[in-house]
């Protein structure tokens, strides 16, 4: 499907990693270090974002649902509606914890906790 500004709505993974993430506050939440992809609907369950290191040391990630995260080309990354607090709080996980039991564990995580309706049922 075509935007109104004649892009596609379609997106490669490549682009979105690495891309960087803030709060509506302006403040650098982190980056998105990957994509979880749900192959039994065909969407993204969440995306991971990693914050809170230094060169990779101690650096926690986050299960965010794909749905919050909105790009803003003017930032030239995605924004969320959460403070950093809100973030420090959340659910913090291993990369193992993330693609354990296919990532389910961490999602319904994440939706409970950011109080975001489920895509899946």
């Amino acid at each position: 499907m075509t935007t109104y500004t004649g892009h596609t709505d379609a997106i490669p993974a490549s682009r979105v990693i690495g891309t960087a993430v803030y709060n509506t506050a302006g403040e650098s939440i982190g980056t998105i270090e990957d994509v979880m992809l749900d192959k039994t609907s065909n969407g993204i369950m969440f995306a991971i974002i990693g914050f809170g290191g230094f060169l990779g040391i101690g650096e926690k990630y986050h299960a965010i649902p794909w749905s919050v995260l909105d790009y803003e080309p003017s930032r030239g990354g995605y924004v969320v509606p959460f403070t950093k607090d809100q973030l420090k709080a959340a659910p913090a996980h291993s990369i193992n914890d993330l693609t354990g039991t296919d990532g389910e564990r961490a999602r319904d995580a994440a939706f409970e906790y950011y109080k975001v309706d489920p895509y899946w049922n």
